[in-house]
Formats: structure tokens, sequence, C-alpha cells
């Protein structure tokens, strides 16, 4: 199997990212006597300022992580911090109907919804890490004040919006464009003073007798000091949304003063002797478990004890066909059962019997249904938007007026979506994390500030009884999905990928490739990728595309001929273009620590010694 880099392998520590100076910082963390926790955090608050069109400090993110099983108290135990936030308390239903809205746009302030991601990080440097505020954040601090290049992409969302932000978001325009309009260059240093002094504000609040208390009083200065004021003040003044008209926003200080990140159980799935963990139905994460444990029953015994110099079966037309079509059954159940209620039937979704009447759906050929399941005899229940098939009679989406929403569209060009993180360090910690939200072009800069509000309340309905129902306090069903994966009860793989609906289908394809096929962690992601439109899109305007199947070129000719005949609406993308990921990996009884990171888009990159 080709490769375009070495698996790392080595013994003091791994970190893999989309953005090699995220991986450094990460690495660097380490190198200070940071542990994996540190690490992520370090990088984390680094790709806010690198990469400003994926993510940023109003955004959110989930993380997946255990600490090392030679720790005591809950030592190996995968667990879930949330640091999604919620649906603000003016945000209902009702008041979207009174705007004659039928979808929530893209973007704007409508859409926000508590800004998590700084609560979750700092969360876990408090709980988990070691070492203080200021030793994790001077990386962000570094680049947002002194520069750092430009990467092409940033420059490219940039220019793409230039217009938007001189006519409608002039606060965006005065940190992103020159006085005479012009988009910043891409490889020239950019800097974000405004942000750094956020930063440095957040250091100047960290004050208190310990470590903890200092982090702690950070925390307050974000979500009820100088951050939630300025939040407050600026989300009451319209600004021009998808909707093709102004808008101010619901999200109020006392939102944020209200909420904090939480710590929870995840998803398991036992698989050929990995147990694959992943977050609740709040999330997409489940769907990547149904669709395993639907190919349990159809792929082959698998090779994943062969080298990774023999090819593997992983992507061949016979596992791709059922790889897709398990995961339009999984796609079209997350649409109807799918949301932050306790109802979800989480267990019965993914029981034996459930799982043995999805897979008997798979067929030989290509489904262009979308065909929830009744999982414990309960009728299936979709959204009048996705089933409505009158265009003419749907709930008005807007006139798409404003930037659209940065996520991946139906090609897998990348516009923009999220970034991903994955650390172990030598004692046996790994951390699993994909930021998101914030993003440059969604939302304008708060001006005191130095970076916008997230759109994450765009995935809700507003369609009143539904799992995925807009409900203040409630969180909106995310597609970001990071993966942690035991073998032998053990914490061993973290894994990862930018891509909105695309996440769990490009985790497929790595598990796939590395679990069944035998692969190691870069061959396994520089594995052709391959994903399916032929559900409903999580972002405004909610778009599919039945029956279509999207490949990298690469797969082969025979192939996509095989899935063609197949009745699959066959779209051939770039040789290298589908995907993100990142994955790092521990051997408990060697201590042999692994990473790899992809080489698509030229900027994640995996460190470590």
């Amino acid at each position: 199997m080709f490769t375009t880099r070495p698996e790392l392998a080595g013994t003091f520590g791994m970190v893999a990212s989309t953005h090699w100076l995220a991986s450094a910082a990460g690495m660097a963390t380490l190198e200070a006597g940071g542990n994996a926790f540190d690490a992520a955090v370090a990088a984390g608050l680094t790709l806010q300022v690198v990469e400003p069109h994926l993510n940023g400090p109003g955004g959110e993110v989930p993380i997946l992580f255990a600490r090392s099983p030679r720790a005591a108290g809950g030592a190996g135990v995968p667990t879930v911090l949330s640091g999604q936030g919620v649906a603000p308390a003016a945000a209902t239903t009702q008041a979207f109907a009174d705007l004659g809205l039928g979808l929530v746009p893209g973007t704007g302030l409508l859409a926000a919804t508590v800004p998590g991601a700084i609560g979750a990080w700092l969360t876990l440097l408090r709980d988990h890490g070691t070492l203080p505020l200021d030793a994790v954040l001077r990386f962000a601090i570094e680049y947002a004040e002194h520069g750092h290049p430009l990467v092409p992409r940033v420059a490219a969302t940039v220019a793409s919006v230039s217009e938007h932000f001189t006519t409608h978001w002039p606060t965006s325009a005065a940190t992103w464009l020159a006085p005479d309009g012009a988009p910043p260059t891409a490889g020239r240093l950019f800097r974000n003073p405004v942000l750094a002094s956020t930063y440095r504000r957040l250091l100047d609040a960290a004050r208190g007798p310990s470590r903890e208390a200092q982090i702690d009083a950070a925390l307050a200065s974000w979500y009820t000091g100088f951050v939630a004021e300025a939040i407050d003040e600026f989300s009451r003044s319209p600004v021009m949304d998808d909707s093709g008209r102004a808008h101010r926003g619901f999200l109020t200080g006392q939102d944020l003063a209200s909420w904090q990140p939480t710590y929870e159980p995840p998803v398991t799935l036992d698989w050929r002797g990995w147990t694959l963990a992943k977050a609740g139905p709040w999330s997409q994460g489940p769907a990547l478990l149904q669709a395993l444990a639907m190919l349990d029953g159809v792929l082959p015994a698998g090779t994943a004890t062969r080298s990774a110099s023999v090819p593997d079966d992983a992507d061949t037309a016979e596992v791709v066909h059922a790889s897709v079509e398990a995961t339009k059954l999984a796609m079209a159940d997350r649409e109807a059962w799918y949301g932050d209620e306790e109802s979800v039937p989480v267990d019965d979704l993914l029981s034996a019997a459930y799982t043995s009447e999805r897979r008997a759906l798979i067929g030989d050929r290509a489904s262009t249904e979308l065909r929830p399941g009744s999982p414990g005899g309960r009728p299936p229940r979709l959204p009048r938007f996705v089933t409505d098939t009158s265009p003419g009679e749907r709930p008005s989406a807007g006139t798409t007026a404003g930037v659209g929403e940065p996520t991946v569209d139906t090609r897998g060009t990348t516009r923009g979506d999220t970034c991903h993180v994955d650390v172990v360090d030598r004692w046996g910690n790994i951390v699993s994390a994909t930021p998101s939200g914030g993003w440059l072009q969604s939302s304008p800069v708060i001006p005191s500030l130095g970076f916008p509000l997230g759109t994450r309340a765009q995935m809700f309905w507003l369609e009143p009884g539904l799992p995925n129902s807009l409900v203040p306090g409630k969180r909106p069903r995310t597609t970001l999905t990071p993966s942690l994966a035991m073998r032998g009860g053990v914490p061993t793989l973290a894994f990862g990928t930018p891509g909105g609906d695309q996440q769990e289908q490009w985790q497929l394809c790595f598990w796939l490739a590395h679990v069944h096929g035998g692969l190691d962690l870069q061959a396994a992601i520089d594995a052709p990728a391959w994903h399916t439109t032929s559900f409903p899109s999580s972002f405004f305007p909610r778009e599919m595309v039945p029956g279509e199947l999207v490949v990298e070129s690469r797969i082969g000719d025979g192939v996509l001929a095989e899935l063609r005949r197949r009745g699959h609406a066959v779209t051939v993308t770039d040789p290298w273009s589908l995907g993100r990921l990142s994955a790092v990996s521990i051997d408990h009884e060697t201590g042999v620590l692994k990473a790899a990171a992809n080489p698509r888009g030229m900027q994640g990159y995996a460190v470590g010694r």
C-alpha cells in the first residue's frame, strides 16, 4: 500500500492535528513536562488562531479521553467532555416563526449557541492537566499577537467573503481586510491583536491560591465577566444572515453564565476484539457504531494481523457498497431518532435484533430512499422538511443572501469546516478532540474580542416534537465526532476528522482500512476514501442528493464501474480530496506510541518521539 509519509513511532509522546503549528505546540507542551491533556489544550487553543476558518473561541468542542490505565481513580475508562453549547433561553420555535423563518439561518447571530470551546478546554486542563494556564495559552497568544503565516485556505476563505464583509459585516472587514478592502495574502504573517488581548485578559483573570482556582477564575471571566458582557451587547444589534435580512441574536450573558461543560459516559460498540467509544446521540457518533454493527455480519473476517505491505481489501467494490448502504441506514436513523434527549433509544438502535433487521436491508443494489427503522417497535418520524416532496410547500429557508455555512460540499471540496487533534503520552493518557464553530465566515467579529460567535443552532429543526427540535437549553445534534477505541480493555487508539456529515463516513474508511484491512495508521489514512450524500445535510439549507456516492479517483476504474453497475450515482472527485484524518495509538505492552496525519490539504502533521 502506497503511503505519503511514514507512520511515526516512539516512546515519549505523539501529537497529530490538522495544522502543523498546533501539533508543534502540543509537542512543545509534552517536552515541557506536560501530559496529554496539557498538550491537547495547547494544540486546541492554537488551532483557534491558525485555523480561524475552521474553529474559534466562539465555537465548540467534544472531547473523548481516557486517563492512563496505570493512574488511580477512573483510569483507562473512556469519557466524553461535552463542550457543545446550548440554545439560548429566548431561542424558541415560536420566536423563529414570528420572524417568518422555517429554518435556522446558517450565518449571522440567530444560530448562535453558548460558546463551549473555552469552557471545555479549560475544564480539561483544570481537572486532568498539570500545567498552569499560561503554559498552554502562550502559543495561541504568540501567534495572534506576533503573527502566523496564513495558510492558503484561510486567505481564500477571506477573499470569498470580502465583499460581504465590506457590505454587511464591517467588524469582520476591520479584522480581516486591509484598509483598501484587500484580503490577506497566503504565506504572509497575519496578526489578530484584539484576540491576543482577549487571551491576555483571560490570563490576567487567572488569579487564585492554586492552579485549579486560577483556571476557575479564568472560566468565570469568560462566562460571567468581560467576554459574556461583550457577547450580550453585540448580540443586540441586527446583522445580515442567510435569510437575506438583518436580525439581532438571542444569546445573552445570562445564557453563558448558566452553562458549563459536562462529563458523560460514551456510547460503545464491541467490534472484533475492539471497543469503539463515541459521544452520545446529541452528536452523530452512534451512527458510526450502527454502521459497523451492520457490517459485522457482512464483511469477511478481515486481515488485521497482516503486514501493511500486503494490499488490503477495504476498498473493494463489495466493501464500499456494503459500507455506503449501512451508512445510509444509520444516517436515516440519525435523522429520525438522534437529538439531545434522554428518550433516544440508543440501546435498541445498537441491539443485535435491530441491527439484524437493518442489515437485511443491505441488498446488491444502491438505495435512493431515506429508510429509518423502528427500534423497539417505535414508529420513526422524519421532519416535514425532509419528507415533503413539494418544494413550493416547504418551510421557507430564506434567500441565501449570506455567505453560506462553512462545511464540505457534496463533491468533497473543503470550504472550511472543523479541526481535529489527537494526543497520547508516555504514561498512556490519550485524547481525541474535534473543535469547530465560530468560523470567521459564519458570523461577524465581535470588535472588542476579536472573534465571531458560532452558528451551530442551524442544526436544529424548527418543527416541534422531533428529537432534534429547537428547545431553549438544548444542544443541537452536532456532526462533531471524535473517536477513541480500546483493545483488551485498555484505551489504544484515538482518531477523527473534520468534514461535517462526512466525518463518520471518512472515519469508517479509516477504521476498515486499519482494523479490518490491517494497514498501519498512515497507510489507512492515505487509502482512497468515499462518502454518500444520500441523506439530509445537517447544515443550512439541508440538501440531500439521493443515491450519490462520492469517491476518490484512486480507487480504480474497475471499482467505479462495479459501483455504477450496482446503481450508485458515482461522482468521481480528485485523487486526494476526501478527509483530513489524524490518529495516535499506544501499545501498552511495549510502550510504543504511533501517530499519523492526513496529507490532503497539505496542513495536517503528526509529530512525536
